[in-house]
């Protein structure tokens, strides 16, 4: 019931994007109607081995589907539109409504994954205003940000008016002169706003987010500077980023080359649409470049963030099929690394500094600024706005306490604002913000081979530190072993002698099946034999882990393999044949 006495109350339930940064997915929920906002992925870390993207948790969705009317994207970053193909093939959403570039590169996703049909996409323009189900409207508010055609998102409710931010910062002097509309943040806030859900990214951060204008002249700088071949890396996303490293390319007649699929598909969409302008004959493809001069060639790639798979990653690691370093290279990293990247960006650039590039990179050089609002931002979003109610968002858990503080020194009340985590419910009211309940709201990862559980995670991470144990054996009718095991070790460091390690694994199962053999097989009438085998190779196993821990101080992954008769032992005089419960391959 999402009433409360005569006063109508909204679920807010956000299923990602709390205490991280990715991932962000929230679900606003009225009556018997939800409305999605945004459904991001998230980046793997170091320990999940496999592991191409992490997804939240979507069991609430799925449970709900049938309440789902429809979703509001506010821009087209991977971390708020990459799990829409994944959400797609566990249900239906009727409706999406984003910016245009964001539902262009959508577009492409859903059309991979093969899900194009449970959807349909429609853009907006800025201060549309579209109807989901029969409760919400939803009103697109041009900000500022990293990637063009990014919004912020004011949600007419039954309760009020509830402002999400998105991702944003307020930039003055934008790339592309498309301004925030302060003008419309401001009208909401005369009018009343009942609650903020803000970006908290940055919170952290005094003063106020540079332009992205500012990174022109260093940019500028170097490239002049540059005497042979310069290759370029930055987030395939960062629109504006892209749009001014092909202005100064031109400026300083060098052409392009662009090397990684993602990038390619977004510029691609951005020239189409208008937000990145430049000649044809300045991108080439690179069996044109390569044969010009150095001093003329520049590459624009993927891979700012160390990713494995990525341009610029496999150049490091001389993996690249066709381009590798030379002495005289400048390479720029036009990005700094999110949370958790660290040390696969450091790596890369010692690679590529150890084959004799020139490598430009760090805050100190001003080639970056971040996509998101420092303190000064999000002060001004506050005053703007002036909601009763605050709900800090998207960042981890300091930087979510760090702007309720400044939301306090702004003059909200503390009552007023929760801190929360993913799967908590907010019920907002007209006089209450509170946590009303839980929903499931953990983890999803996928690989190549689609989702995985998180037994088998258990098992790579057990691979990884401890290796694998293999234990063969064959075992006969009479519950004996046909043959001495065979152990084979993998990656397992240890002092016991491996023909010690196979004795003392012979000895327990020939203890086990002496001690035990009658519990896992039973003769009927002296003439049937029923076996348990599968109920036999659990205990087993169980034993194997036991000795292994023991012996080798450690806990290696122990893959056992038993292997039993293919056919039941000879009939007895009446003609019966002996039967077995369950059969367990070699």
């Amino acid at each position: 019931m999402t009433k409360n006495g005569n006063s109508p109350t909204i679920k807010i339930i956000p299923l990602g994007g709390l205490h991280e940064i990715g991932k962000n997915t929230c679900v606003f929920e009225y009556d018997d109607e939800i409305v999605l906002l945004d459904a991001g992925l998230a980046f793997p870390t170091e320990g999940m081995h496999g592991v191409n993207i992490v997804l939240p948790d979507l069991t609430y969705l799925r449970e709900n589907r049938h309440k789902i009317k429809g979703m509001i994207v506010t821009h087209g970053h991977e971390d708020h539109i990459g799990g829409i193909p994944y959400h797609l093939k566990q249900f239906d959403i009727p409706v999406i409504y984003g910016p245009r570039l964001a539902m262009a590169l959508l577009q492409g996703k859903l059309e991979e994954a093969g899900v194009a049909n449970r959807t349909e996409l429609r853009s907006v323009m800025p201060r549309d205003i579209v109807r989901i189900g029969s409760y919400f409207f939803a009103e697109f508010i041009r900000n500022t940000h990293s990637i063009s055609d990014s919004f912020t998102v004011a949600i007419h409710t039954p309760a009020g008016v509830i402002i999400h931010t998105g991702d944003f910062k307020i930039d003055h002097t934008p790339v592309d002169g498309e301004f925030f509309d302060l003008q419309k943040l401001a009208e909401h806030g005369e009018k009343g706003v009942l609650c903020l859900i803000s970006d908290s990214t940055n919170s952290e951060v005094p003063g106020q987010t540079p332009s992205e204008r500012s990174v022109y002249p260093n940019l500028d700088r170097i490239f002049s500077q540059a005497p042979g071949r310069l290759m370029v890396t930055t987030f395939a996303s960062s629109v504006h980023r892209i749009g001014m490293i092909l202005e100064l390319a031109k400026k300083h007649n060098r052409v392009v080359s662009v090397i990684g699929r993602s990038m390619l598909n977004v510029i691609a969409h951005a020239r189409n649409l208008g937000y990145v302008k430049c000649e044809d004959n300045l991108l080439q493809p690179w069996h044109t470049v390569r044969s010009l001069p150095d001093e003329k060639i520049l590459i624009l790639t993927t891979g700012s963030q160390g990713e494995p798979l990525a341009a610029m990653t496999r150049i490091a690691n001389q993996e690249h099929p066709h381009i590798k370093i030379r002495k005289g290279d400048t390479v720029v990293f036009s990005a700094n690394p999110i949370p958790g990247n660290t040390i696969a960006v450091v790596t890369t650039i010692d690679k590529l500094m150890m084959q004799g590039a020139n490598v430009i990179y760090g805050r100190d050089k001003g080639i970056h600024v971040s996509g998101h609002g420092c303190q000064e931002d999000q002060k001004l979003m506050i005053a703007l706005t002036r909601p009763k109610f605050f709900l800090p968002v998207h960042g981890e858990h300091r930087m979510l306490v760090q702007h309720a503080k400044t939301a306090q020194n702004m003059g909200i009340p503390a009552e007023n604002m929760v801190i929360i985590d993913n799967g908590d419910v907010v019920e907002l009211s007209e006089d209450s913000i509170r946590i009303g309940g839980k929903v499931p709201a953990g983890i999803q990862l996928v690989d190549n081979a689609g989702l995985l559980h998180d037994s088998i995670l258990k098992e790579r991470q057990q691979l990884a530190e401890d290796g694998v144990v293999t234990v063969a054996s064959a075992i006969d009718w009479e519950g004996k072993l046909v043959a001495k095991p065979e152990v084979h070790l993998r990656g397992v460091v240890t002092t016991v002698e491996r023909s010690l390690l196979q004795k003392l694994v012979q000895q327990t199962i020939e203890n086990l099946l002496n001690d035990r053999w009658q519990e896992f097989a039973r003769s009927f009438d002296g003439e049937e034999l029923e076996v348990d085998w599968a109920g036999l190779q659990v205990q087993i196993e169980q034993a194997l882990q036991r000795l292994l821990r023991r012996e080798l101080q450690s806990r290696p992954l122990l893959v056992f393999l038993m292997q039993i008769p293919d056919a039941p032992p000879p009939a007895k005089a009446t003609g019966r044949r002996r039967r077995v419960t369950a059969r367990v391959a070699s």
